[in-house]
């Protein structure tokens, strides 16, 4: 492991178990053997990851989030706190299902709101912005804002994470980078990315 990974001494880290430069894994956290995280990662307090887990570059997992097995989550996500994964449909606890598990993909740069639920199985598209306490079952598409019980599409979100405001026009400019944007109905379009 780097001399640079900062791991607090209430956390356990399993032998098997990878962590990248620059890492941080704070209180009482469990990284579980054969999961992989990635550099300059901040895993909050009370955070259970693995096993087998990837968890990409420059990720931040707040407190009391638990990332299970089948969960990939791509470079640059945020996991609010107390966020949701699940990797099997029908739990028993009478009747194992472990070779059940459902994958789950966060792709590069998607955000998750504190108390959001991801249902196995689903893919959060790029650099989408899931709402708090949204429950998510199926495809988010790339840049997507969604919300509500179960997640619906509400609108786009800029790279920079500000909400894109089409009023009719074809092209949205964000207030914040300035990046524009083309909504194309079902993707939004990039038309000059500032970031």
């Amino acid at each position: 492991m780097p001399d640079d990974v900062f791991i607090h001494e209430t956390a356990v880290v399993d032998e098997g178990a990878e962590i990248g430069a620059g890492s941080k894994v704070w209180h009482f956290s469990h990284i579980l053997s054969g999961s992989q995280i990635g550099r300059d990662v901040i895993i909050g307090q009370n955070v259970m990851v693995g096993p087998d887990v990837s968890v990409g570059d420059g990720c931040k997992i707040q407190n009391n989030v638990s990332v299970y097995n089948g969960v990939t989550l791509e470079d640059g996500v945020f996991c609010g706190p107390s966020c949701v994964f699940t990797n099997v449909n029908n739990p028993r606890t009478f009747y194992s299902r472990k070779n059940a598990f459902e994958s789950t993909l966060v792709r590069k740069g998607a955000t998750l709101g504190a108390n959001a639920t991801i249902i196995c199985g689903s893919t959060i598209g790029r650099f989408a912005l899931v709402g708090a306490g949204a429950v998510v079952k199926g495809h988010v598409r790339d840049y997507s804002i969604v919300a509500g019980v179960p997640a619906r599409h509400m609108g786009w979100a800029c790279k920079c994470g500000e909400p894109l405001r089409f009023s009719g026009n074809a092209e949205a400019r964000c207030a914040t980078c300035q990046s524009t944007y083309r909504d194309g109905g079902k993707e939004l379009i990039i038309v000059k990315e500032e970031i």
